[in-house]
Parts: structure tokens; sequence; C-alpha cells
């Protein structure tokens, strides 16, 4: 573990400077520093994962580099639609983490406290209906992503399901924030990206953890079967 938190000191280090630039209201430093958080995360799982690296190593690295193209939606593909396309990319990042958490990586059923989560789309989606307009379609497809990927966040390893509750929390606000820009207050902004840097920092130590047992355990079962033979 000490190992696994000096790995992941530099992206933690560029997440601090990120949250607090938008608290400071400076948005040049933001701006740069948001399309950083990605490349040092991933820059982290590699340095991290050692000569351990399994196919969940190179799908958590496609999430990353999905993520990292919704993040920088705005300034990458500014002749599209900002909103649209942070939905279609993070949801395409989603698909990568659904496909971890429910076939790969998952320790245990899904827990009983994950029907909240149901209960949190529902609220959701009403409260933001009327708001919505014509992203009343992709939105409520966005939502059943992220809800799903809460929940298979659930089965896994506490650190993958601590951080699909906090991707769930930035989502949340993120909506609030575009779509009812009134409701909230101007710290809710900082709060969206330390919410989000928590949670992919956390998905990605967590499934770094969780591969190491397995490669561990394959590795061992190889060499028995190697001492067998002989």
């Amino acid at each position: 573990m000490p190992q696994l938190l000096v790995g992941f000191i530099p992206y933690i280090a560029v997440s601090a400077v990120h949250v607090l630039a938008l608290a400071l209201g400076s948005h040049d430093a933001a701006d740069s520093t948001k399309l950083m958080l990605m490349p040092f995360l991933a820059l982290a799982v590699v340095w991290t994962a050692n000569r351990s690296w399994t196919p969940a190593h190179t799908v958590l690295m496609v999430a990353l580099a999905l993520s990292w193209i919704g993040d920088g939606a705005g300034p990458l593909l500014s002749w599209l639609p900002t909103v649209p396309m942070m939905l279609l990319f993070f949801g395409l990042a989603h698909l990568c983490y659904l496909w971890l958490f429910w076939r790969v990586l998952p320790v245990r059923r899904v827990p009983w406290w994950a029907s909240i989560y149901l209960v949190w789309y529902a609220a959701l989606l009403v409260v933001l209906w009327p708001s919505l307009g014509s992203l009343l379609v992709p939105v409520a497809l966005y939502g059943i992503i992220l809800g799903a990927t809460a929940v298979g966040a659930a089965r896994c390893h506490p650190l993958i399901a601590w951080g699909g509750a906090f991707f769930l929390a930035s989502d949340s606000v993120l909506a609030f924030r575009l779509f009812t820009p009134d409701a909230l207050p101007d710290w809710s902004s900082p709060l969206v990206m330390a919410t989000y840097c928590l949670a992919q920092g956390l998905i990605s130590a967590g499934v770094v953890v969780s591969a190491r047992p397995r490669t561990a355990g394959r590795d061992d079962a190889a060499a028995s079967e190697a001492r067998a033979a002989r």
C-alpha cells in the first residue's frame, strides 16, 4: 500500500492544484491542469502495476483515455457541441468500468445498500426533467450507465466501491451546474472536480490492488505446476 500511495502522489498533487485553481478563480491554470489529470493518473497506474500488467489494466487505460477526451471536450472538440460530447465520451468510459466491475473484478454480490442508487436515479431525473429539453434522452441514458457503474463498483474492492460513489456524486453536482446553474453556489465547481479526481483515483487504485492478487495467484499456480512436472 505505501508503494501504491507513492505512485499516485503526482496525480494527487496535480489534482490539488487543479481544484485550488478552480476555488481561486484562476481559469487559465484550471483549464491547463484539467487536461493533465488523466495522463498523470495513467502514469500512476503504469508505475504501480509494475510487471503485473493484466487485461484489466488495459481496459482501465482505455477508460482514462476516454475520460481525458471527456474532460477536454470543449478545447479538443471545439467544432462540436460540448455537453453531448462530454456525455458520449464519459459514457464510453463508463462502459469500460462496467465491464471491469461486473465481469472481471467483482468479489461479492450486489449489496442491499446499493438500491439507494435506484432512488438517486429516479429523484435526479424528476428534478432535472423540466430543464433538460432535447438532452432528456441522452442524460437519462447516461444516468442509467452511471448508476449501473456505481452498483457494479459496490461489488468490488472498497476502493472501487468508494470511487463509484464519488463519481456518482460528482456527476450529480455537475448535472445541476449544467442544467440548473442558479441552484448551486459558486463553490460547487471545485466540489465537482474534487469528487471527480477522488473518484478516478480511487477506482484506478482499486483496479491495481484488485488485479495484483489474481496475477500473483496465477504465477504461484504456474510455479507449482512447473515444480510438479520436474
